[in-house]
């Protein structure tokens, strides 16, 4: 089957964290993340952040993730800002509202699924009022929902904005590596550069998307704000009980820089199938690839022609196409898609 461009979720463990679970997988240790590997596992993350007093806990999924950190950072009759197309207002089936007990989401504008540079400003100041839900947290997706990535000045600027208005920050790092290989191919930034030094509070740190079977990593940078968050993971059901199978994979990621392998290797696979997509007449980029997401310009019946051939891909917000790229993603894969892509496009052109 050709599917491979749908999402970086299609993927298989990576060689690395298999190899880490499959260690895990011996001997008996305690429950609940009482044992020597998700010990191991927070304190790697602790030393690639460089932040020795993190506070880190290990969820399912990114939804979980998202959610309940900020559940923890706000109250019923708070509200969040995020940007109109963030991944927890549009893919989170109002996930965020309902651990939080209500808090509402002020949607932000700004091109490419960045918010733009005023509107948390604008989005404070609009009311003040006590009949309006006031304003607590800020939410950045890196990368974007478009395969944008916030510039470090960006993140510090809306981060100090947030900080004037006593807001606390959020970050969605689903895909936080595919961000960082895109930075550092720029400039040299480090980990906590890219978060908790630009004023980030709390991160959901992504392994699903990054090669690992299913966990993401909650880091609150400001231990304060993880205050009680055990208990809210036990009553949304993200307490493992074998919790070293959550976080034993993160040793091998993590061990050896492999994350981050995994993520500048998807993000120059995504520059590559750019490349090849623009080769084709009828088909345009509508912004060059940043990290590890392609999105493209066709007509209707190339789209159709591609997916009856058996490959996957999603028509996404504001339109066009989107095709991601993965740890696992191979040049072979993309001139196969490249060259069915070819035979549709003249058939079309055919008629």
């Amino acid at each position: 089957m050709k599917y491979h461009f749908a999402s970086d979720n299609t993927a298989g463990i990576c060689p690395e964290a298999w190899a880490a679970l499959a260690a895990a997988n011996a001997d008996y240790v305690s429950s609940y993340g009482a044992d020597p590997w998700t010990q191991r596992a927070c304190d790697l993350i602790r030393r690639v952040f460089e932040k020795p007093d993190a506070e880190i806990f290990f969820v399912f999924n990114g939804t979980a993730a998202n959610s309940l950190a900020l559940a923890s950072l706000c109250q019923s009759y708070h509200s969040v800002i995020c940007h109109e197309f963030a991944h927890v207002v549009t893919d989170e089936c109002g996930a965020p509202e309902f651990f939080s007990n209500g808090t509402k989401l002020l949607l932000a504008e700004g091109e490419n699924g960045k918010i733009g540079p005023d509107e948390v400003d604008r989005l404070v100041l609009k009311r003040s009022d006590i009949h309006y839900p006031k304003p607590r947290a800020l939410s950045l997706t890196q990368t974007t929902e478009c395969g944008s990535v916030y510039t470090l000045a960006e993140v510090t600027a809306l981060c100090a904005s947030a900080a004037r208005h006593g807001l606390a920050v959020h970050m969605d790092g689903s895909r936080f590596a595919n961000a960082l290989a895109a930075l550092q191919r720029r400039s040299a930034v480090t980990p906590a550069d890219a978060t908790w030094r630009a004023g980030v509070d709390v991160l959901c740190f992504g392994g699903t998307k990054n090669g690992m079977a299913t966990s993401e990593a909650v880091v609150f940078f400001n231990p304060a704000l993880a205050r009680e968050f055990d208990y809210r993971c036990k009553q949304a059901g993200q307490l493992s009980s074998k919790m070293r199978f959550l976080s034993a994979p993160w040793i091998g990621m993590l061990e050896g820089d492999v994350w981050l392998k995994n993520a500048v290797h998807a993000n120059a696979m995504a520059r590559r199938l750019g490349t090849a997509l623009m080769a084709t007449p009828g088909v345009s980029l509508l912004r060059e690839p940043e990290a590890n997401a392609v999105f493209a310009s066709m007509p209707a019946e190339i789209a159709a022609g591609l997916k009856e051939k058996g490959w996957q891909f999603y028509a996404f917000i504001g339109g066009g196409y989107r095709f991601m790229c993965s740890w696992a993603t191979q040049l072979a894969d993309i001139e196969a898609l490249s060259a069915d892509l070819a035979e549709v496009a003249r058939a079309v052109r055919r008629g």
